[in-house]
């Protein structure tokens, strides 16, 4: 009785080849945070509560890193693309770049607005050479409390979670595997 005929076993080759490989065949993609802010930005109106869009940023500077992030200096000034328009959602390519990192907006989200406060949060696509295009959830407050022009703002970025492709390629060759099993013993029972 042959347990395994030649094309299980030229698949289960294959597919152990291909994730042994996996680490070299493809980039990583980028983890980490990075959180920018010190400066101040300036609306399209004097009122927080009625902004739909950033016009300028003003000394946007790095103020957090982590993970693949770690290599930028904190305090290195980031490139902002304005206008940005929040409302509606408008998707921005890129939002921001710094060190070698772009960030594409896929769109945005108005979670909470009034006169003193703006939080708008929403996914997005990190890119740098080397890497993967990483998926990110980026989130951007800001303050007024003296109802100027003028608000100080915080702008964090966050990676999301993806599996890794040899993960994935093992996980579908033992399913694979599984189902040619299934229908050999299956074949055996008949």
């Amino acid at each position: 009785m042959k347990l395994f005929p030649k094309t299980i076993l030229a698949v289960l080759a294959i597919g152990l080849g291909g994730t042994a490989l996996s680490p070299w065949a493809q980039a990583a993609p980028i983890t980490g945070r990075i959180d920018f802010g010190v400066g101040t930005v300036t609306y399209d109106t004097n009122s927080l509560a009625t902004a739909k869009e950033v016009n300028t940023w003003n000394n946007a500077q790095v103020t957090l890193t982590s993970g693949d992030f770690s290599s930028i200096a904190l305090g290195t000034p980031v490139n902002m693309t304005a206008p940005w328009i929040f409302n509606p959602s408008t998707p921005t390519s890129p939002l921001w770049s710094v060190g070698g990192f772009t960030f594409n907006l896929s769109s945005s989200v108005v979670v909470a607005q009034n006169a003193n406060f703006l939080d708008v949060t929403g996914p997005g696509t990190i890119m740098k050479q080397g890497f993967d295009n990483t998926p990110g959830i980026w989130s951007f407050t800001s303050t007024n409390s003296s109802g100027q022009n003028q608000s100080q703002f915080t702008f964090s970025t966050e990676t999301a979670a993806v599996p890794e492709p040899g993960t994935t390629v093992t996980l579908l060759l033992g399913l694979g595997l599984m189902a040619a099993l299934g229908r050999r013993v299956k074949g055996f029972a008949n």
